[in-house]
């Protein structure tokens, strides 16, 4: 069966740093996809982040290319199996150089932590109770 996917691009300042971010996630590098414009970082096997050297990422659009660490450009938000995989992810990304953003959302049901990458792009990583999802 078909699984859509999503492939998030992003640009970067440095793309070695933002490599070795994302490795200290636990995520992997795609060589087939990667080379010294641009990195495939595998999240699921229906989710990569495209992290493209700025002047690579303006080969794609006309527009100015936005500060993320002033301006919102996108939030993106992650699932997570559980509670404790959310602080794990945050707490990694926290120590690979990330800063938290926002404050932690504890609705009982649903459980949420944030942190901006080397970037600053927003990363939000979420768990809901399986239970209140189905009803």
């Amino acid at each position: 069966m078909y699984q859509q996917m999503i492939f998030v691009n992003l640009p970067v300042n440095d793309l070695d740093s933002s490599k070795k971010f994302f490795t200290e996630l636990g995520y992997t590098i795609n060589p087939q996809f990667s080379n010294e414009n641009a990195a495939s970082v595998v999240i699921s096997d229906t989710i990569v982040a495209m992290l493209l050297t700025k002047p690579f990422y303006t080969t794609f659009t006309k527009k100015e290319i936005a500060d993320a660490t002033t301006t919102s450009e996108v939030l993106i938000c992650l699932s997570a199996e559980s509670r404790e995989k959310v602080d794990e992810l945050v707490d990694k990304a926290i120590a690979a150089g990330g800063t938290a953003s926002g404050t932690t959302q504890d609705h009982g049901f649903m459980y949420g932590r944030a942190f901006d990458d080397l970037d600053g792009h927003t990363w939000e990583v979420m768990w809901m109770d399986p239970a209140a999802i189905q009803g």
